[in-house]
This record gives structure tokens, C-alpha cells and sequence, in this order.
């Protein structure tokens, strides 16, 4: 009985975190935990036995999004069959799945997110984007204009829903399609100046790189 008990609450967790990423990502981080909890097909209660209020509720959700990017990243760079941007291409494809780019951004500068919490998480999962551009650099498949703070920002506005609530299959379609789009046009750039921001420099301005 203890063993399904665990079972049954670290399965509780994963959809609580799974649920939590996607109502953000459509409805923003002040959505009612009740919500959640509706999305993660779990009682209230069991959602605030797990997260004791939506400051720690949306830490966890940060982490685990930028633990996904890290592991995209990494997982592609692996991949000796593919060029260096091909690579990248299946970074940028994985994150779209995963909406991880598209929740960051909007819980970086809250208040009740703990950053501290967040700054190894952060910081692995920016050195793993930057190998990975940099093995695209290398190999000649990317320019060096387009830089890791690019395929950041190129991410996160492919990530985000677009306006007028279209259904969710056919923003997923849309964010595939336009991805190829994107992925094409790198291989495509020529001469672009001048070069584009360094994760570093959006981690100045914006904070959430």
C-alpha cells in the first residue's frame, strides 16, 4: 500500500507540472489553481499538498521547462547523423513540443518565482544552447551572425500562442510549419549584420535567457 501510495503521488506531481505548464502557457501565471488542478485531473487539496502556494507551484514549473531545454539541447548536439544546424532544427522542434520556451520567459521576472532556485538550472541549460549553436557554427551549416541569443528569441516568439484562440491542434501545425519556415531561413542567411545578442546580453536586459 505505501509503494502505490508514492506511486501515485510522484504520478500526481508529473501531471501536476505537466498541467501547470500548459494552462500558463494559454491562460498566464496568475490562472486560478483550481485550474490546474481541473487540467492535472487532481483535487485541489493534492495540488497544495504537493506545492504549498503558486510561488512554489511556478518555481517548479520554470525548473523542470529549463531541465527539458537542457536536455533538448543536449540530446541534439549527440546526434552525429545531422549537421550542425539540422541539429539545431531538432532543438528548436523538441522545445515547441515541449512549450518549455514559451513558459520560461513569463515566469522569470515574477515576483513569487524563486530565482535562485532557478540559476544552475539556468545556466546549464544556457551553456548547453551555446554548444549546441557553436557545433553549427563549426561545421559551416550556421552562420556566425546568428547567434545562441537568436535561436533564443526565435524560440520563444515561435512559442507563444498567437492571438484569436485557435485550436490547439492547428497552432501546433502552424508552429511546425513555421519552424521549417525559420530552419530554412538560417540555412539560407548570407552576410547578415550586424551579429545577434549573446545569451549573456539577454540575460542583462531581459533576464530570462
Amino acid at each position: 500500500m505505501e509503494q502505490r501510495m508514492r506511486v501515485d503521488a510522484a504520478r500526481n506531481y508529473v501531471r501536476i507540472l505537466a498541467a501547470a505548464r500548459a494552462v500558463v502557457v494559454h491562460s498566464g501565471p496568475d490562472v486560478a489553481l483550481e485550474q490546474v488542478a481541473s487540467a492535472a485531473e487532481v483535487g485541489i487539496a493534492t495540488l497544495y499538498r504537493r506545492f504549498g502556494d503558486r510561488g512554489e507551484l511556478l518555481t517548479a514549473v520554470a525548473l523542470t521547462a529549463l531541465e527539458d531545454a537542457e536536455r533538448a539541447a543536449r540530446a541534439a548536439a549527440a546526434d552525429t547523423s545531422a549537421d550542425g544546424l539540422t541539429a539545431v532544427g531538432h532543438y528548436l522542434r523538441s522545445m515547441v513540443h515541449s512549450q518549455a520556451a514559451a513558459v520560461v520567459p513569463m515566469l522569470l521576472g515574477r515576483a513569487d518565482v524563486q530565482r535562485s532556485a532557478l540559476a544552475d538550472a539556468q545556466e546549464r541549460s544556457a551553456n548547453a544552447v551555446a554548444a549546441l549553436v557553436d557545433g553549427a557554427h563549426a561545421d559551416g551549416s550556421l552562420s556566425r551572425r546568428i547567434t545562441a541569443g537568436d535561436i533564443g528569441v526565435l524560440l520563444v516568439r515561435l512559442s507563444r500562442p498567437l492571438p484569436g484562440g485557435l485550436p490547439v491542434d492547428v497552432e501546433h501545425e502552424l508552429q511546425l510549419r513555421h519552424l521549417d519556415v525559420i530552419v530554412a531561413g538560417l540555412a539560407a542567411v548570407d552576410g547578415l549584420t550586424p551579429d545577434g545578442p549573446t545569451l549573456d546580453d539577454l540575460g542583462r536586459t531581459a533576464g530570462w535567457a
